[in-house]
């Protein structure tokens, strides 16, 4: 935990989290949770960062680096409420594909990217940087740096929205989470800090070479990094009979 403002909790399993202060080490398995004006700024050991807002509750599902031995790479969080940033960092730029965020509406695969996503139902997506693929039942759509999206249910198809339609809790978590003092650098791709939700960050920064592979979606494969770098963003990729 880099940072931590107001009441910041962290646990295992079943028990009750406990609060947590600055320089504290969070591990796969354990559940972060924030309270109402609270913030969260988590480095991981690749140079990936997340931000959690207020009222957020956030999983480390699974995640495992070693600088050498990338096929080994796992990174899959969970969001089961709130809004979260995430600037990936060398696992996002040397295996995306081991990558995931899942949320009750989505599972989201990366290329190296400054993204945030905001769960006041629906589920809200801003893409500061780089650029995502969001997957579900429904298909997968690819949102490139600038484009903001919105997504209803796990079954329903994420559709790209202006951010002037945003609701105004997602609109005050983005600008709130656009905000924080992330670091650029080599490990987090030389992203650009404190973009404003909805823009592009300067063209050709923090760029990789090439998207993940495919994200389970159920018992078919979503082909996230397909779509991404196939498809203009907005674009749509439907699933197969």
């Amino acid at each position: 935990l880099q940072s931590v403002r107001g009441d910041v909790r962290a646990g295992t399993g079943s028990a009750t989290p406990q609060p947590v202060s600055q320089n504290a080490r969070v591990l796969s398995g354990m559940r972060v949770t924030t309270g109402a004006g609270a913030q969260a700024f988590l480095r991981f050991d690749d140079g990936q960062q997340v931000v959690l807002g207020e009222n957020t509750d956030f999983f480390i599902n699974d995640y495992r680096y070693s600088e050498s031995a990338p096929q080994n790479d796992r990174s899959v969080f969970d969001i089961l409420r709130g809004a979260l940033r995430v600037v990936t960092g060398l696992m996002g730029q040397r295996n995306a594909a081991a990558f995931q965020l899942r949320a009750p509406q989505m599972t989201i695969g990366i290329r190296g990217t400054d993204f945030m996503v905001a769960i006041v139902n629906p589920a809200y997506v801003s893409v500061l940087q780089g650029a995502i693929g969001v997957a579900n039942a429904a298909g997968q759509v690819a949102f490139g740096a600038g484009s903001v999206g919105t997504i209803a249910t796990s079954s329903t198809l994420a559709v790209t929205i202006p951010a002037a339609a945003l609701p105004p809790a997602a609109s005050a978590a983005f600008s709130s989470l656009s905000a924080a003092a992330v670091t650029a650098g080599t490990t987090a791709g030389g992203l650009s800090a404190g973009a404003a939700p909805g823009t592009a960050a300067p063209a050709g920064a923090g760029a990789t070479a090439t998207f993940g592979q495919a994200i389970a979606i159920g018992a078919a494969a979503a082909a996230i990094g397909a779509a991404v770098g196939n498809n203009p963003v907005g674009t749509t990729t439907h699933h197969g009979q």
